[in-house]
């Protein structure tokens, strides 16, 4: 799936780019920016976007690379679920 990132939290990505969340490296680059800069709204379009499985495995590949208080409180909600 094609997502459309959103200025304000890729303010770092040229004009016109997209990311396919079906690619490994663009789906965690999108998690990880989502997680680390988005509000409550974005997290809840991410929990849309992606499916549960697949935002597990990418929150595997990036936790080592968030702050720690968003590393813990995700690594919590997901022991959980």
């Amino acid at each position: 799936m094609k997502l459309e990132p959103d200025k304000r939290i890729f303010w770092f990505l040229k004009e016109g780019v997209t990311l396919d969340s079906e690619k490994p490296e663009d789906a965690d680059l999108y998690v990880q920016q989502i997680l680390t800069h988005g509000s409550a709204s974005d997290v809840k379009r991410l929990s849309v976007t992606l499916s549960p499985d697949a935002f597990r495995a990418s929150f595997q590949r990036i936790h080592p690379f968030l702050p720690r208080e968003v590393r813990h409180f995700w690594e919590h909600y997901l022991d959980g679920h």
